[in-house]
């Protein structure tokens, strides 16, 4: 544990880092932690999520869905002692397919998670099983594991704006959303009231000394200071890699740029208490005969009539006047340079919009609106099997709590609390190996990668 000469710098203000200095002075008693952020605290890439939550994960191993079942019990401990002020709720998600082979795929899904600890399988085809709606608002909701729905009949009942070629649907309940700033700024100012110090710089390297992490150098006006440590946390998000490399440190991460919608939905395309909803089937976007001929003559646009992933998904925010929607669509997952502000294309609107047609349809009308959502985004920070580095790196004092993906809001609490157990030399959740940045020096964790799938990425 911490002593009376120990100092700990977080770096990075985002979800991350104010978990990790959270769990450090509020639920393990840190004295003289210090978070360091260039701008305002959540303001570069925490605020650009869907701020939804799942224990729903595949993988080879149980690790992850171990994980996430553990942050998002941290986060109703939080809920239930602020009186829900992150607005926490358990909608669940919907994954949904209109092709018959996906029939199969989702039940060998659901009984793979179940293995995992996401939960029991409740099957529900023509007269079998009673399913039961999430409920709109709240989070204490007994309802674990997924309900698998193929009573096309009963799909219809419960979710009458997926398109009507829907066959099945897997709803898995321990999910939903919150506020990612309330949960934030929840924890920030519990960590501030118990001695967290908040000091605004650029972080400009980490300082190494005799082999050893001893602080950070910050930049200001010009001018350079040194910020002493005897522990650093590196949880910068989508600027882990460049202050990795300061360290000499090389992490086996990468990034990739991930844009979303925000569109108000005034026709009430999708109803306010509607689970987050995800499309399982590739698709050709919705074009007219005519829009299609003349996107297939530019060589430039002819790539927008191709074959789409599949993935696309959104959900409801908001109420009345402020009814909006939130789309996704992750269709191009290449690695990219970390670039501010971020880069935009200039067609992402239209093809998230129309791509979450195709799941529904009541949104065509928004199209023959041209109407013009709301873009903005973000980077994933991956390894590659997509699970995050928390743990000590190969510097001694020197730890990292990054690579967070796409899935940084539900991941924060666990991971907040697991690198300060690694910071304080606390006992270890047996899930802990899994996410150590030394573990891509394990061969057979190596050899186990080689087949991870899709690593849980929506």
């Amino acid at each position: 544990m911490a002593g009376s000469s120990t100092r700990i710098i977080v770096c990075g203000a985002g979800i991350a880092g104010i978990s990790a200095a959270y769990f450090l002075a509020v639920r393990y008693g840190a004295t003289n932690v210090v978070l360091v952020e260039a701008d305002a605290p959540l303001s570069l890439t925490s605020d650009k999520s869907t701020e939804a939550y799942r224990n729903w994960w595949p993988g080879p191993d149980a690790a992850m869905c171990a994980y996430m079942n553990r942050s998002i019990g941290l986060l109703e401990e939080i809920a239930q002692t602020t009186g829900n002020r992150i607005n926490l709720n358990r909608r669940g998600y919907l994954f949904a397919s209109a092709e018959s082979d996906k029939v199969a795929w989702l039940h060998d899904m659901a009984r793979l998670a179940e293995g995992q600890g996401a939960g029991p399988v409740r099957e529900h085809g023509a007269h079998a099983g009673t399913y039961r709606p999430s409920p709109e608002r709240g989070f204490d909701v007994d309802l674990t594991g997924v309900d698998l729905i193929t009573d096309r009949e009963l799909i219809r009942r419960h979710f009458p704006y997926l398109n009507p070629e829907t066959q099945v649907v897997a709803h898995a309940r321990r999910a939903g959303w919150l506020s990612a700033q309330q949960l934030g700024m929840t924890m920030l100012e519990a960590a501030r009231e118990k001695g967290l110090q908040l000091v605004k710089g650029t972080i400009a390297g980490v300082e190494i000394r005799s082999g050893r992490a001893r602080g950070v150098r910050l930049s200001e006006g010009g001018q350079s200071r040194l910020l002493e440590a005897t522990h650093v946390v590196l949880a910068v998000g989508p600027m882990l890699a460049p202050l990795a490399m300061s360290a000499g440190l090389e992490l086996p991460i990468f990034a990739e740029r991930h844009l979303k919608i925000s569109l108000q939905d005034s026709l009430g395309a999708v109803p306010r208490d509607a689970p987050m909803l995800i499309w399982l089937d590739a698709q050709r976007l919705p074009w007219s005969a005519d829009e299609r001929a003349l996107l297939v003559e530019d060589p430039s646009t002819r790539w927008l009539t191709e074959p789409f992933p599949p993935g696309v998904h959104g959900r409801p925010d908001g109420s009345g006047s402020s009814a909006t929607l939130l789309v996704l669509f992750n269709y191009e997952n290449q690695p990219s340079e970390v670039v501010f502000p971020v880069p935009l294309d200039e067609h992402y609107g239209e093809i998230a919009m129309r791509g979450f047609s195709t799941m529904v349809p009541a949104l065509q009308a928004y199209v023959a609106r041209s109407a013009r959502p709301f873009v903005d985004g973000g980077y994933y920070i991956k390894a590659r099997e997509n699970r995050p580095l928390i743990g000590p790196t190969s510097i001694e004092g020197l730890f990292v709590s990054g690579a967070y993906s796409g899935f940084g809001i539900m991941a924060a609490c666990a991971g907040g609390e697991l690198i300060a157990r690694h910071v304080l030399d606390a006992a270890l959740p047996a899930y802990a190996p899994s996410f150590l940045p030394s573990r891509h020096q394990d061969p057979a964790y190596l050899a186990l990668s080689q087949n991870w799938g899709d690593g849980g990425q929506l």
